[in-house]
């Protein structure tokens, strides 16, 4: 069946590399990406419509939302790819820890604005998230900015970890409505993406000679995205889920299970985004 998906983060690494198999499959893509030469690059070469946004602000995830109801009636899938781990803490125009933002709140804004579209189309929610939501990841809903605790490691597992629990609290709350909600660990993927960070573990992994051999392609880690864009849930895999390497996460942070966790950082997010 051919599916309208629209992926986020599709100008580079995973998001492009599943941006054109989906293509490639047959089904209709929707890049969208933060730089606009790459960003157009990408969906030129699969001719495929694209749009421009930076996470950074939560008025272009409102531009960006609206331009996507403008434009489909249905969209079947939304992967919400974009994200990144940077540098020294900062602050976007919004009040908001960069990481923060970028990779939880600005994903929970689009969709929650995209929901009446996402229901009727009885679509699938992905969030790409991480292991370091286990390895770094500590959640205090009063503190979601860090600013009492900053590192740029806990700051970026803080919001993988944020992304699962918006998964598990999404299909509690729209399951029942047709909506199905993964997310997944695609990998350590050798890619651009902690080119901006200072912290030095990710430093010496994604940048080191020696641990780039442990690195996948951004090709393999697409597979998971395509995969679950493609797949029926329910049958291949279970809404409300985490996944590593196509099955559910045994390893997990204990924060993961915690439902209650979960409804405050929707209830924060949902405050604080209107």
């Amino acid at each position: 069946m051919r599916k309208t998906i629209v992926i986020t983060g599709a100008s580079d690494g995973i998001g492009a590399a599943a941006a054109r198999r989906l293509h490639a499959n047959g089904h209709a893509v929707v890049v969208v990406g933060r730089s606009a030469e790459k960003t157009r690059h990408v969906a030129t070469a699969i001719d495929s419509p694209y749009f421009v946004a930076d996470f950074a602000s939560l008025a272009a995830v409102r531009e960006l939302a609206a331009a996507l109801l403008d434009r489909f009636d249905t969209i079947d899938v939304l992967a919400n790819n974009a994200g990144g781990v940077f540098g020294d803490r900062q602050k976007t125009e919004d009040g908001f820890e960069k990481t923060f933002q970028v990779n939880h709140l600005a994903p929970f804004l689009l969709t929650d604005l995209l929901l009446p579209t996402l229901i009727r189309s009885k679509a699938t929610v992905i969030q790409t998230a991480s292991i370091a939501a286990r390895l770094y990841g500590k959640v205090d809903v009063s503190d979601l900015n860090n600013d009492r605790r900053f590192s740029a490691n806990k700051a970026y597992g803080d919001s993988k970890l944020e992304n699962i629990l918006f998964t598990t609290e999404l299909h509690r709350r729209y399951h029942p409505q047709g909506i199905n909600a993964v997310a997944f660990h695609p990998g350590l993927v050798e890619s651009s993406f902690a080119s901006t960070t200072t912290s030095l573990s990710m430093k010496m992994l994604y940048a080191n000679p020696f641990t780039k051999r442990m690195l996948v392609t951004s090709e393999q880690g697409a597979d998971q995205l395509v995969w679950l864009s493609e797949t029926m849930p329910g049958s291949a895999w279970q809404s409300g889920s985490y996944l590593e390497k196509r099955s559910i996460a045994t390893r997990v942070n204990p924060q993961v299970r915690d439902e209650q966790l979960g409804r405050d950082l929707w209830a924060v997010s949902e405050k604080i985004t209107r």
